[in-house]
């Protein structure tokens, strides 16, 4: 069994923080915990408004506070995100989300992530970063 608490977990490098400065992620479980998915504890920093296109990834995000919307590029559709809401990007897509108050957000990856991933230039998480030592 593997047991994790997230107040621990944000005192360690699992915990990343965007080099834009759109969000930070702290990564309770990942590739090498064995399990074929991982799972973050995202916060997306209000006024947040980027791009991205997990290319290599699927994601489902559960809003769990704040305000924002997601914007699928490939169609113009705006999807607002309150708490309760689940999105699933379960076509690669193409997305902008914005945060117009802070959001504090459950996400699962399938492939997992390693651990220290942050967007390439095309918004997607790189398939071979480097693994976390926790």
């Amino acid at each position: 069994m593997i047991v994790r608490q997230l107040q621990q977990a944000e005192q360690t490098n699992r915990r990343i923080v965007s080099p834009d400065g759109n969000w930070e992620s702290t990564r309770m479980l990942l590739k090498d915990d064995s399990m074929g998915f991982s799972f973050h504890i995202t916060t997306i920093y209000a006024g947040a408004d980027f791009h991205m296109h997990y290319q290599n990834h699927l994601e489902s995000v559960y809003c769990m506070s704040g305000e924002g919307e997601v914007e699928t590029l490939d169609d113009g559709k705006k999807y607002p995100i309150t708490p309760g809401t689940l999105y699933i990007l379960d076509k690669h897509d193409r997305h902008i989300l914005r945060a117009f108050k802070e959001m504090k957000m459950a996400c699962v990856f399938n492939p997992p992530l390693n651990g220290k991933e942050v967007h390439n230039a095309e918004g997607a998480y790189e398939l071979n970063a480097d693994s976390v030592e926790a």
